[in-house]
């Protein structure tokens, strides 16, 4: 016998509203292929994200649990929905034009799942809105909050070992024990436990419950849980190595202690939360209030509304790809962009006989790039330039991979973050600090203690935060002024902060308008 209802298979409204959804999403993936390729190339390559590969095949599985309901229902194509179509598709162009890639995943996502009640009506988008916002997770969201977690994840181990009697040094994400040192890394962060972890609970407690409140207890728990699961996995491997002799838990077993930490708690997460399931034989849809309709009962959907809906939804999802035609036709080719910085600024700061450590920050595929050392009346500063054009996903100016120091650098330490405010003439102009510690050759040698500061130019303006830079890089190039921009690392290394701080800030204040006129030549010449 076959499982399709009969209702599906006789002459129905869905014959011809079910091709004309499909052929609607198969549109808005052509047209935004480009955003669909980039989120499964996350899934496929990041360890982070494997498990937004299984949210399509669960989100079907879902939709399939519903098919009774849904051979009940009518589809009745909603006009109006185009206007959230719009606001969506305007969203995905701004989120394009400041290369927010999230942001337009987000945007290609919501396009989707609006195209439900466009053709297919409300009632239907009521009976499988689970689903439908299961799509979400397909979106490879949340690696901003890394350097978070690891933050964390160190301030609780180190305040457990002292709780435990153990005698902690720590500078950083770095630590030192009796035993050993040991380091917060990406992969202590816990991220990837958070994400699968929220997943599977979110769909545990849509199966398991049919009351919000306990579906909402559990999402909540499902989202704590790891995060705490992940800080005693930390300590524990920690004081493991230690009381072993630094024989266990310190290479391979290391991750493998983590994991296995983390499936035992989630499987007692999930055992606990059995205990108060509410078990039901029909499928969770079939216990919403939205009112079941025959076809006997109603007017049949005419194949003309629902092809203009189709039609219609197609032409606003291509409004923004035509949008972004134009305004890469208003900013013109772009030639290569170069960088030359001069062995003379202003006010006596001289590139010859400059030294100062080796360092530098870490930018992924700048269109230019030039760095140089400047001694001066106040000291000796180091200037690091990095200039983008033509950016897109592997090339941005504001990016999370655009780093001081590496997550696992065995030569540098980041400390200490800021702002520090610097009055040029009439402006003034604020820098994002930080200090970065190194390592020392010998114990008598002088450790490398340098402030940096740090600031971001874009079309003629110097910006100091990540979210204001994307909004003046976004508005640049909706007046057809291209997304030239640039990153600015000034650094110091005196003999304390204070002296560093005042050399930098007699750099700036004697070659901003320097700078300035330096970033806006490279800009002109494209």
């Amino acid at each position: 016998m076959s499982a399709v209802p009969a209702d599906f298979r006789v002459a129905s409204p869905w014959r011809t509203a079910l091709p004309a959804f499909l052929l609607l999403v198969a549109a808005i993936l052509l047209l935004y292929r480009d955003t669909a390729a980039v989120m499964v190339g996350i899934w496929w390559r990041s360890e982070t994200f494997a498990h937004c590969l299984l949210v399509l095949p669960i989100v079907l599985w879902l939709v399939w649990r519903q098919r009774d309901r849904l051979a009940a229902l009518t589809p009745r194509p909603q006009p109006w929905m185009l206007l959230p179509i719009l606001v969506t598709a305007a969203i995905w162009l701004l989120s394009d034009l400041v290369i927010v890639g999230v942001a337009s995943q987000f945007a290609l996502v919501t396009m989707l799942l609006l195209a439900v009640p466009l053709v297919l009506g409300f009632e239907v988008a009521l009976a499988i809105l689970f689903p439908l916002l299961f799509m979400f997770f397909a979106v490879p969201f949340g690696e901003f909050v890394v350097p978070t977690m690891m933050h964390l994840t160190a301030d609780f181990t180190v305040s457990a070992l002292q709780a435990s009697g153990v005698p902690v040094y720590r500078e950083g994400q770095q630590f030192i024990i009796p035993s050993g040192s040991w380091s917060v890394i990406d992969e202590c962060s816990g991220v990837r436990y958070l994400m699968a972890s929220f997943m599977v609970g979110t769909l545990f407690a849509y199966l398991n419950y049919r009351s919000y409140t306990r579906r909402a207890v559990f999402m909540l728990t499902s989202l704590l849980m790891p995060v705490l699961a992940n800080w005693l996995r930390a300590y524990l491997i920690v004081m493991l190595a230690h009381f072993s002799g630094n024989r266990l838990a310190t290479g391979v077993d290391h991750v493998l202690y983590g994991w296995v930490f983390f499936g035992v708690i989630i499987f007692m997460m999930f055992l606990i939360g059995a205990r108060w399931a509410e078990p039901d034989d029909t499928p969770a849809g079939e216990r919403t209030s939205v009112p079941v309709s025959r076809w006997a009962d109603v007017p049949p959907v005419l194949v003309g509304r629902t092809v203009a809906m189709v039609l219609a939804g197609t032409l606003i999802a291509m409004l923004p790809r035509i949008a972004l035609v134009g305004l890469e036709r208003a900013e013109g080719a772009a030639a290569e962009a170069t960088l030359q910085l001069p062995a003379q600024l202003a006010n006596g700061w001289s590139a010859e006989g400059a030294q100062i450590v080796s360092w530098a920050p870490i930018f992924i595929n700048p269109s230019a790039e030039a760095a140089q050392a400047y001694a001066g009346p106040a000291g000796t500063v180091g200037l690091h330039l990095a200039y983008y054009r033509n950016q897109s996903d592997d090339r941005k100016l504001v990016s999370s991979t655009n780093v001081l120091v590496p997550m696992r650098s065995d030569d540098w330490n980041l400390m200490v973050g800021g702002r520090k405010d610097v009055a040029v003439g009439p402006q003034t102009v604020s820098f994002n600090t930080a200090e970065i510690l190194g390592k020392s050759q010998s114990s008598t040698e002088r450790r490398p203690h340098l402030v940096v500061w740090r600031v971001y130019w874009i079309d003629g303006r110097f910006i100091a935060g990540d979210a204001a830079a994307k909004i003046q890089g976004g508005l640049a190039r909706m007046k057809g002024r291209g997304d030239e921009g640039a990153a600015i690392v000034l650094y110091a290394d005196g003999e304390t902060v204070a002296a560093s701080d005042a050399a930098l800030e007699a750099f700036v204040q004697a070659n901003h308008e320097q700078l300035n006129a330096l970033l806006q030549q490279a800009r002109d010449a494209r």
